[in-house]
């Protein structure tokens, strides 16, 4: 971003003192600030990438996206949990049926 001029900090009775030459001056240079900002305001809403958490597109716009952030997240995940088999864990006390005593039949 380009450098913007220092103003001084204004108090109201130093302004007081000035002269309409003075003021107008300050009034015009102000515009000047106000209006280079607007631009790189403008410019900056032009830079921004408009998806559906940022604009009021629907969220299926912009599925390539997220398809590509999801592959990162996946990858984050299986480095810090190991994926676990199937089944009983080991450690696990587990429960089963009781058999019968004695069959009938």
């Amino acid at each position: 971003m380009s450098k913007q001029p220092e103003l001084p900090a204004l108090k109201i009775e130093i302004i007081e003192q000035w002269s309409h030459e003075e003021l107008v001056r300050l009034v015009l240079t102000q515009q000047k600030l106000i209006e280079k900002l607007q631009q790189e305001l403008e410019q900056l809403k032009e830079k921004q990438p408009s998806n559906s958490k940022t604009s009021s597109k629907p969220p299926s716009s912009d599925l390539i996206q997220k398809s590509e952030t999801a592959k990162v997240d996946n990858s984050k995940e299986s480095e810090s949990q190991p994926k676990r088999k199937p089944g009983g864990q080991p450690g696990d006390i587990g429960k089963t049926r009781k058999g019968f005593g004695r069959v009938d039949r």
